[in-house]
C-alpha cells in the first residue's frame, strides 16, 4: 500500500504536473500566435491541441488502424534485431575470435544513416512490409548487442571463481550467472532500440508505402494547411507508438527482472 502511495507521489505527480503545463504553455502560445503575432500560417506551425485531439478522435478509425500496421510490422523487425543482437553478444562473449571479427563490422553497419538506408532498402525489396522489419531490426540489433555484452561480462569473477570451483560446465555457468547478470543490460538496450524501430519503420512509409501511420502523415503534409490537424494527429499518434513500445518493455522488465534495485519497495517506516 505505501509502495503505491510512493509511486504516486514520487513519479506519477511530477508526472501530470510536467504533462498539464506543457498543454496549457502549448495552447496559449499557439493563442498568442494566431491572435496576437498574426503569424501567417500560424495553426501550421504550433496548431491548437485541442484541435488536434478532436481530429484525433474524428479520425480514430483510420489512425488505429495505420498505426497497428506501422506497429505490428515494427513489432516483427524489433523482435527479429533483439534476437540477432542477443545471439550475437553471446557469440562475441564466447569467443575473442567472434568479437574481433564481427564487433568492427558491426560498428560500421551503424555508421549508415538510416534516412539513406531505408529508400535503398525500400528499392531493392519493393516490398513495404518487409522493408519496415528490415530497418526496424537494422536499428534494434546493435543497442541490444553492446548492452548485452556487457551485462555478460559484468558478473563478478569472484562469482566465477566459485563456480569453477564447484566444477560448474559452461553452459551450466551462462545459464545460471551470466545470462542473468546480463537481463539488465539487455533491457536498457531493448528500451533504447523500440521507439527506435517504430522511427524506422515510419521512414519506410515516408518513402511511398501503402499504408501506416507514415502514409497518413505524407499525405497530410502534402495538402498543406486544411489538414494541418489530421498531419499533427499523425505526429502524435507516430509519438505515442514510439512510447507505448518503451513502456511494453518496461513492463516486461519489470515481471522478468523484480530483483532489480529500482523495482524493490523502498524501506522505512509503515504508516
Amino acid at each position: 500500500m505505501k509502495g503505491n502511495h510512493l509511486f504516486v507521489r514520487n513519479r506519477l505527480l511530477p508526472a501530470m504536473v510536467w504533462v498539464i503545463a506543457i498543454l496549457v504553455i502549448w495552447e496559449l502560445t499557439s493563442w498568442a500566435l494566431l491572435n496576437i503575432g498574426h503569424l501567417p500560417l500560424a495553426q501550421s506551425k504550433l496548431p491548437y491541441l485541442h484541435e488536434v485531439l478532436a481530429t484525433s478522435i474524428q479520425y480514430s478509425g483510420t489512425l488505429i488502424k495505420e498505426g497497428s500496421a506501422t506497429f505490428g510490422n515494427a513489432g516483427i523487425g524489433f523482435l527479429l534485431g533483439a534476437l540477432a543482437g542477443v545471439v550475437l553478444a553471446i557469440l562475441m562473449s564466447i569467443s575473442t575470435w567472434i568479437e574481433k571479427l564481427t564487433f568492427p563490422y558491426a560498428v560500421a553497419s551503424q555508421m549508415i544513416p538510416v534516412l539513406g538506408l531505408a529508400p535503398i532498402i525500400y528499392g531493392i525489396v519493393r516490398d513495404e512490409y518487409i522493408s519496415r522489419i528490415l530497418i526496424s531490426g537494422y536499428i534494434t540489433f546493435f543497442p541490444v548487442a553492446l548492452n548485452m555484452l556487457r551485462g555478460l561480462r559484468s558478473v563478478e569473477p569472484s562469482a566465477l571463481e566459485l563456480m569453477h570451483s564447484y566444477a560448474a560446465k559452461p553452459w551450466s555457468i551462462y545459464w545460471k550467472l551470466r545470462l542473468p547478470a546480463a537481463i539488465p543490460g539487455l533491457f536498457s538496450g531493448l528500451k533504447i532500440a523500440a521507439p527506435l524501430a517504430v522511427t524506422g519503420a515510419i521512414l519506410v512509409e515516408l518513402m511511398g508505402a501503402q499504408h501506416g501511420i507514415g502514409v497518413i502523415m505524407l499525405r497530410n503534409l502534402y495538402y498543406g494547411p486544411s489538414h494541418v490537424y489530421m498531419f499533427w494527429s499523425t505526429v502524435f499518434i507516430g509519438a505515442l507508438l514510439g512510447i507505448l513500445s518503451y513502456w511494453l518493455i518496461s513492463l516486461i522488465e519489470r515481471i522478468v527482472s523484480p530483483w532489480q534495485p529500482e523495482f524493490r519497495s523502498k524501506g522505512g517506516s509503515h504508516s
